[in-house]
Order: C-alpha cells, then sequence, then structure tokens
C-alpha cells in the first residue's frame, strides 16, 4: 500500500470537500479531481518566494493557497465546514497541539474525519529527542503560543543530529557518535531571539512514536482536552520515517481511551542502536 492508499483508505473523496494543510507542491488530494481547499502559512506567491532556492521544492507545482491562516485561526481563513482534513509532516510544527485539534474538529462536518502523517523520531534527526510531554503541551495551550516557544526551540537546535535511517532500522545507531547540527551557543542565540523579539522559528515542536502518541492522546482524552478517537493506524513501514493516524470526532471518551490504547499496543517495537533504545 502507498502513502496516498494509507492516508486515505476509508476516505469517501467523491461529492464531498476536503482540506489539505501544507500541502507545498506535492498534495495527496488534486485539485483537479476533487473539491479541496488548500491552506498554509502563507499565500502561494510568498511560498514561491521563500521556496525559490529549495531544489526540493518545484515552485511552479505549489498548490493555490485560498485559505491563509497567518494571524487567522483555521475556521476564519477556511469560511466552512469541510468532510475531512488531510495534513501531511504538520503536526510537530504547530505551536499549540492541542488548540491546534480543537480547531480541526470545530470545522469538521458531522462524520469527518482527519489524517496525519506523522514522522517517527526513531529514524529521524530527532533521533536523540525525548518524546513529547504532557507538561509541554499543556504549556503550550495554556499560554495560547502562536509561534513555536523558546524553550522548545531550544531543545530542537540543541538535539538534532545527523541520523541515519537505514542504520536505524537495522539496529547500528551509536547514540554517543551521532553528529549534532548546532551547539550550544546557538541553541542560546535562537531562544534570546525568541524572549527578546517573539522571533519565529520553524522547528519540530513535538516529537513522536506511534506508541509515544497513542500514550499522549490517552493523557489528552483523559483530562478531556481532546475528543477524538483513532479509527485508522498505519504504523512505520521498514525503511521509512513516518506513521500515518486517523482521527474521528466523538464524545464518547471511554471508546476514544481504547481506540488509542489499541493504537500504542498494534505500534511495533524496533531496536534502533547497538546499546539501548533513546526514547
Amino acid at each position: 500500500m502507498d502513502r496516498r492508499a494509507k492516508l486515505l483508505s476509508g476516505l469517501t473523496l467523491e461529492g464531498t470537500l476536503g482540506l489539505e494543510i501544507g500541502a507545498l507542491c506535492r498534495p495527496f488530494i488534486k485539485a483537479a479531481d476533487h473539491a479541496v481547499i488548500y491552506a498554509d502559512h502563507a499565500s502561494t506567491q510568498a511560498l514561491r518566494d521563500k521556496y525559490r532556492h529549495d531544489p526540493d521544492v518545484q515552485i511552479d507545482e505549489i498548490v493555490e493557497v485560498t485559505a491563509v491562516l497567518a494571524e487567522k485561526t483555521l475556521a476564519q481563513a477556511v469560511g466552512r465546514k469541510v468532510d475531512y482534513v488531510v495534513a501531511s509532516h504538520v503536526i510537530e510544527h504547530v505551536p499549540d497541539l492541542i488548540g491546534w485539534l480543537n480547531e480541526l474538529t470545530s470545522i469538521l462536518q458531522e462524520g469527518g474525519e482527519i489524517r496525519l502523517v506523522v514522522p517517527d523520531k526513531r529514524f529521524t534527526f530527532d533521533y536523540l529527542r525525548n518524546t513529547t510531554r504532557l507538561s509541554d503541551v499543556l504549556y503550550a495551550h495554556l499560554v495560547e503560543a502562536r509561534w513555536p516557544l523558546a524553550h522548545i526551540v531550544m531543545d530542537y537546535v540543541l538535539n538534532v543530529v545527523k541520523l541515519d535511517g537505514a542504520k536505524a532500522w537495522r539496529g547500528l545507531i551509536e547514540p554517543d557518535r551521532l553528529e549534532h547540527h548546532h551547539s550550544l551557543g546557538d541553541a542560546q542565540g535562537i531562544a534570546r531571539q525568541i524572549l527578546d523579539s517573539g522571533a519565529y522559528h520553524d522547528v519540530h515542536c513535538w516529537v513522536f512514536t506511534p506508541q509515544s502518541l497513542a500514550q499522549l492522546f490517552v493523557e489528552l482524552i483523559d483530562h478531556r482536552l481532546i475528543a477524538l478517537e483513532c479509527v485508522n493506524f498505519h504504523d512505520t513501514a521498514q525503511d521509512t520515517i513516518e506513521f500515518f493516524v486517523g482521527l474521528r470526532p466523538t464524545q464518547d471518551y471511554v471508546r476514544a481511551r481504547r481506540s488509542w490504547l489499541a493504537m500504542a499496543d498494534a505500534a511495533r517495537e524496533v531496536r534502533t542502536s547497538r546499546k539501548s533504545d533513546m526514547e
């Protein structure tokens, strides 16, 4: 099953309206085939200017963004309810995870679903970082974070490393020998910029494995901070770096809790290092 099939399995695209967030030049839902709204943090032209010299981005293929988020909420930018939401490698970037999930829920039609592609930290530059804690998610929501918070950015800058995902899958990583991308001085300098001027630094605010995401969502359900159940899960496949999750709004918190526990149980354990895993 390819990436698109994993993400969209079970969704009805014909005769429905979808929202895809952060599609850039590689949308899962093509406007020529289905009714879709594209949302991003900036306009199409601004994105083209931003990525003009990025060899990984085909600027002429960047989608036509009709919902520019900027300082708006998702509901304000989109302006209507949709039948489903698709977001690939977006959840880890949002400054306020709880607020974002609840915004997504608020724009869904009854019976609508959210589909996410999420990087698995065991096979990415987040390898040495700890998985996201409830306390950090709660604090970001408490202060209604609109940009990545200083301590989160500092953690990212301090701990991102150069990682060979193929070696990780074969249990060949030596954590103590991984090369860091940045220095302590870099981390302190960027954190100071944020504290002094509110500078926006786009980083992975949140760090997940399939099991850690499911366990975090159990905690969020237990505290009634979200009302979402897991309806679709494709674990990280061999030699890839991402997993796929489907979510649906529900007021049945018992069922929601069980769904996330089932996802946690289904998630595969992988020994990535010569020593113990660094989760």
